[in-house]
């Protein structure tokens, strides 16, 4: 990575990352694309594990860290933790990936059933493939935005989907970093652009949209590499037509940076 510019557009990380690009002898150019907003409704979570006490769900699937650890600190407040751990264990649980599987760990919870790398929504469906679902209620963490995919598919098999909002995704309040990013992406400015969220790619195109410049910003990429975290993150790209350069396996922080500097070396 030496000397190479590296554009990122991860937000909570995105210190880290750039540090290690940095270390790399990559030169960060950092241009968060998302903003994490808290959606959790504390009355809504208290009518949940009423009604769930009322009539219990038979599955029950965490998607994010992020989002299992605001709902436990929602329940925590209300003190109605105790009360939904009961629910989860009368419940077959399924976790997404590594980091919801530690914060359902860290509250003593039984996880039944686990995603397959890379974690995405197939391998949720997958693993919940031989589960009778008909009639019966199925809750959802929902990380930033709702997963119609799984919704569809889970309604599909008769199941009842709650979703349970956590946070969501926006744009950030500053913006002038990525419509910088873009002007510099413009002017060939930049070497490698790195993306860890399918929503990152909407936004820097929302961002982009705004100023008149989709087209612009498209060819641009198309005239850098382009690295991805995952499948998810990578069919978002495809999806703008985007060509992804590299796609990191298993969709880590390590496996990306080691495929990017691999591509630029």
């Amino acid at each position: 990575m030496k000397g190479k510019r590296i554009a990122i557009l991860e937000a909570r990380l995105g210190r880290e990352l750039a540090e290690l690009v940095a270390a790399r002898g990559g030169l960060p150019v950092h241009a968060p694309a998302l903003a994490e907003v808290p959606d959790l409704d504390a009355g809504a979570i208290a009518d949940l594990v009423r009604s769930l006490e009322a009539r219990p769900a038979a599955l029950a699937i965490f998607q994010t860290g992020v989002g299992t650890r605001a709902l436990f600190n929602a329940t925590d407040g209300l003190g109605l933790t105790a009360r939904l751990l009961a629910l989860l264990a009368k419940s077959t649980v399924v976790v997404r990936g590594p980091k919801p599987t530690a914060a359902l760990r860290s509250r003593s919870v039984r996880i039944d059933r686990a995603a397959a790398d890379p974690f995405t929504t197939h391998e949720v469906l997958a693993a919940i493939g031989q589960l009778t679902l008909e009639r019966s209620r199925v809750i959802v963490q929902r990380y930033g935005v709702a997963n119609a995919e799984l919704d569809q598919a889970l309604a599909a098999r008769g199941a009842e989907v709650v979703e349970i909002p956590t946070y969501r995704w926006s744009l950030p309040a500053d913006t002038k970093p990525l419509a910088e990013l873009i002007e510099a992406l413009e002017r060939r400015e930049i070497d490698a652009a790195v993306f860890t969220n399918a929503e990152q790619v909407r936004n820097l195109f929302a961002v982009a949209a705004e100023q008149g410049k989709r087209e612009a910003l498209r060819t641009a990429l198309n005239a850098t590499l382009v690295a991805s975290i995952g499948p998810v993150a990578s069919a978002a790209l495809r999806e703008a037509q985007v060509k992804v350069g590299v796609e990191a396996s298993p969709p880590k922080l390590g496996a990306l940076l080691t495929a990017l500097a691999a591509a630029l070396g």
